[in-house]
């Protein structure tokens, strides 16, 4: 049986905003028109949630959050653009987080499963997917892409146009200016790769004979004296081909920025 769907009597919820089933609307909530809210969604106290949001099923938003906000780009005129958030996500106390502008990506995108503690800002036109933990505090700036698994330590700030790796570990208070390959432990102001991120592979169920591979394709990129077109070549010739191996040359390939060293 569906839980009842219930909004505090002291809440503003606009007419032309879709409530799912069993969604839980707190005290002093404000829900603009057109938002949608998935079944199971738990809005806390103050929580103030903008036209062009789209929530999915059994969130948890924390008090004082502010979802879909007017992105902070100069260049924005008040264009519908989206957020759009997956499910199961754990959203703390005070997060802001923008929705896209129209010469950006047109919507911040949010996947499922994800962990935001308290005061993370997530900036318009971000791409962040699923199982990532941003600690109290973390700023991500606009179009910024956080791949599956990631975890980005207390107070890191991230550059606009930066992309974070999969399983990826950004030490608390780091200032990450380039692009953080997969798999890799990063710290510092600015950002030096320290490791591979060996604890978060194993967490993760990566086999122990692929994580051998992945130390192998860390130290020919980070601790041979090769440039990165001769590193990305001993890669390919020394580490077994595997997702993980490709995901990590392709990614590096694909940097635009740099990548942290």
């Amino acid at each position: 049986m569906t839980e009842e769907t219930r909004i505090h009597p002291t809440a503003i919820v606009d007419p032309e905003a879709r409530i799912g089933a069993g969604v839980v609307i707190g005290p002093y909530c404000v829900v603009e028109a057109g938002v949608e809210i998935g079944q199971g969604t738990r809005l806390g106290p103050h929580v103030v949630v903008h036209r062009g949001t789209v929530l999915g099923r059994d969130n948890v938003v924390g008090p004082g959050a502010i979802l879909g906000m007017e992105p902070q780009d100069l260049k924005y005129k008040g264009e519908p653009t989206q957020l759009i958030v997956g499910d199961r996500n754990f959203i703390g106390a005070y997060v802001t987080i923008s929705r896209g502008t129209p010469t950006g990506r047109g919507t911040t995108r949010i996947g499922s499963d994800n962990y935001m503690m308290a005061m993370v800002h997530v900036g318009h036109d971000c791409v962040v997917g699923n199982h990532v933990t941003l600690t109290q505090g973390v700023g991500l700036s606009g179009m910024v892409t956080v791949e599956d698994q990631a975890v980005l330590g207390g107070m890191a700030g991230v550059h606009q146009f930066v992309r974070i790796g999969r399983l990826a570990m950004v030490g608390g208070m780091t200032k990450v200016t380039m692009d953080v390959p997969p798999f890799v432990l990063v710290d510092g102001h600015p950002a030096h790769v320290r490791g591979l991120n060996s604890v978060g592979l194993e967490r993760a169920g990566i086999s122990q004979e692929r994580r051998t591979e992945l130390k192998r394709a860390f130290r020919l990129l980070y601790r041979d004296s090769r440039n990165l077109q001769e590193a990305v070549a001993a890669i390919r010739e020394h580490v077994p081909p595997s997702p993980e191996r490709d995901h990590f040359v392709e990614f590096v390939l694909a940097s635009e920025r740099g990548i942290c060293r």
